[in-house]
């Protein structure tokens, strides 16, 4: 099932503005922003693109930590999604993995412009230590926060229903105003309440 033709058009339209390393080099506000966040196997890239239905707009590796910079993606109203350096899997330097560390959190502390904050999780692995890490920094700094538990399709019906029902207990006990959906980059299944969560806070 397709999501609504204006949100569709709105993400397909998303084009890659810039990478930054530094705070300094992050764009001028102009609009609302959500960032997407999560492990580096978790398949953010993957997601992002099946998203916009852009098969090349995130880079997508075999090899997980690639993206090691904030990407913008700017979209034809004006809004942006951002695209965060994965976190508790990359095989870098320490130094390195603290560094990225540090640049997200100059994004989320510095962007007057971030509406909300997108956490890709394994539908098979979900809420590990640096999950809820990410979940607290958001919580700190009042950013809304919605995880999308992918790789759906990796799972049974059975066991999928498992673990969307203990993410939302964890949510529920430490996390209560996060909200939750399935999603499978590789099928599409969950894109609806995917565009609708972002139409929220990207379309004013």
């Amino acid at each position: 099932m397709e999501s609504r033709p204006s949100s569709l058009n709105l993400y397909r339209s998303a084009r890659f503005e810039l990478s930054a390393a530094t705070p300094k080099q992050f764009p001028r506000e102009t609009g609302p922003e959500v960032a997407f966040a999560g492990r580096s196997n978790a398949g953010k890239s993957s997601t992002l693109n099946r998203l916009c239905q852009q098969k090349q707009l995130a880079r997508v590796s075999k090899t997980p930590g690639r993206t090691q910079l904030v990407n913008f993606f700017q979209l034809s109203n004006g809004a942006r999604l951002v695209d965060l350096p994965g976190y508790g899997f990359a095989k870098a330097p320490e130094g390195e993995i603290a560094r990225w560390g540090r640049l997200i959190e100059a994004y989320l502390s510095q962007r007057n412009s971030l509406r909300g904050l997108i956490i890709i999780m394994d539908a098979r692995r979900p809420m590990r230590e640096k999950d809820r890490q990410m979940l607290e920094w958001s919580q700190y700094h009042g950013i809304p926060a919605h995880i999308v538990l992918n790789k759906a399709d990796k799972l049974k019906r059975g066991e999928l229903a498992r673990a969307r029902q203990k993410t939302d207990a964890l949510l529920r006990k430490d996390f209560d105003s996060v909200s939750l959906q399935t999603f499978s980059a590789l099928k599409g299944e969950g894109i609806d309440a995917l565009h609708t969560r972002l139409d929220e806070w990207l379309v004013e």
